[in-house]
């Protein structure tokens, strides 16, 4: 199972603060609106989401289709595959998407920490 391009999303408090620290660490903005309270960053691959006041905690994310760059891979594993083999390995989700449909959709569940994981496919 590949589960795409990896990201930390992170939930902010100042997203301006958040913005030249992690730029201190060598991050640039890749995407996003800061207008809007969110930034997406990147150092090399690294991927990091800034969000400030559209979540609690922090979340793993991966974007099944897309590689580092956010662009569309030819061939990847569609979240609805993702979802069934979650299931099938009784994985409670949180957030399921119907597997009737195609494109675009997200599902979310919890790892053993209760740390959130969002599987996000934007294609």
């Amino acid at each position: 199972m590949t589960l795409g391009a990896f990201s930390v999303s992170l939930a902010v408090k100042d997203i301006h603060a958040s913005k030249t620290f992690y730029e201190t660490l060598g991050f640039s903005v890749f995407a996003g609106d800061i207008e809007r309270h969110y930034l997406i960053m990147k150092n090399g691959d690294a991927l990091i989401g800034l969000f400030q006041g559209m979540f609690e905690q922090n979340i793993l994310t991966f974007n099944p289709g897309w590689n580092q760059n956010a662009e569309t891979l030819d061939q990847f594993d569609d979240v609805r595959q993702i979802q069934k083999h979650l299931k099938s390995n009784n994985i409670t989700l949180e957030r399921d998407t119907d597997e009737t449909t195609s494109g675009p959709a997200s599902i979310v569940f919890f790892d053993p920490n209760g740390n959130t994981i969002l599987i996000d496919q934007h294609v």
